[in-house]
């Protein structure tokens, strides 16, 4: 579903990712997590696009993504993205976020597209505020929105950035469990994120990224119980501990 091979990119003279290499087959979980700074989100943002690499090949789904117009739009059609700010229109109802790129980028009859946003919405156990304003909810409600506008689009592929960061504690448990329901669908997710305990529930694979490199990837099983790189043990020591 997701090939990446010698993926480079830099920031001016800082080289922010360095020569990754990462399969992802249809359907796999993967859970990147990683300290600050390490190249994660920049990593996750280049598989759509909204940064460019400099040097290497991203593929997905068989189609490659460089500077051809076409290509990006085909990818971005199947690939969804959820940040860590929610990024909503706050000026339109929740259902008219839901509706927009369905109408606009896929054509989709209002109609139809309106259905599709309620069988989203009530997916994230939100249907009933879907004439609200972003502003109206919490950050929760505001992040499951996201989840289900992203949804809208039917993607083959779901991007997630750190999406409970933003999140106070008690809202974070309603927008994990949205991910876990949603990974139980068997949709391909690539998931930025310090959640350990969802990366145990959840994960294929998870990839601990540090410096612009991937360190290790294992198993959830072998990844939390064995950690062969002393980077990584090191992580794993000062996130659990907490």
């Amino acid at each position: 579903m997701i090939q990446v091979n010698d993926l480079n990119k830099w920031f001016g003279e800082f080289h922010v990712l360095k020569s990754l290499n990462l399969s992802v087959k249809r359907g796999e979980r993967i859970v990147i997590c990683g300290p600050s700074g390490s190249g994660k989100s920049t990593f996750i943002r280049c598989i759509n696009h909204l940064e460019a690499h400099q040097r290497g090949q991203i593929e997905v789904d068989g189609v490659e993504l460089n500077e051809d117009l076409k290509n990006i739009e085909a990818i971005r059609r199947e690939v969804g993205m959820v940040f860590q700010h929610f990024n909503l229109f706050p000026h339109l109802s929740v259902l008219e976020n839901c509706l927009l790129a369905p109408i606009w980028v896929r054509k989709t009859p209002r109609k139809e597209a309106i259905d599709t946003a309620m069988h989203y919405l009530e997916r994230v156990r939100i249907p009933e505020q879907a004439d609200k304003y972003p502003g109206q909810l919490s950050g929760g409600q505001q992040q499951r929105v996201a989840i289900a506008r992203a949804l809208c689009m039917q993607p083959k592929i779901m991007l997630f950035d750190e999406p409970t960061s933003a999140l106070d504690p008690e809202m974070i448990k309603e927008v994990l469990d949205v991910m876990i329901e949603l990974a139980g669908s068997g949709m391909t997710m690539l998931c930025v994120t310090h959640e350990m305990g969802f990366a145990k529930t959840v994960a294929d694979r998870v990839i601990f990224m540090d410096g612009g490199e991937i360190v290790e990837e294992a198993p959830p099983s072998t990844f939390f119980s064995n950690p062969t790189q002393p980077r990584t043990q090191a992580f794993l020591k000062q996130i659990l501990d907490h």
